[in-house]
């Protein structure tokens, strides 16, 4: 039965894995930002650029699942 469903096993985890590198990163991000105290404007900057590029990557997935059904 595991052998049935590995490849949809294995997106999943690395959807999951690469989700939690977003969240390290952001978690990166925000400590960087923190410590060498950048202005409100920069972190806005920062923040949104992370953002965009977690929002592109969810938008990839999503346009995958619907073309490739």
């Amino acid at each position: 039965m595991l052998s049935e469903y590995y490849e949809q096993i294995e997106t999943i985890i690395m959807y999951l894995a690469l989700s939690g590198l977003f969240l390290l990163m952001g978690f990166a991000v925000h400590d960087v930002l923190k410590k060498n105290e950048i202005p409100m404007g920069g972190r806005i900057v920062v923040y949104s650029v992370l953002f965009f590029g977690c929002v592109g990557f969810l938008a990839k997935g999503i346009i995958q699942v619907f073309f490739s059904a």
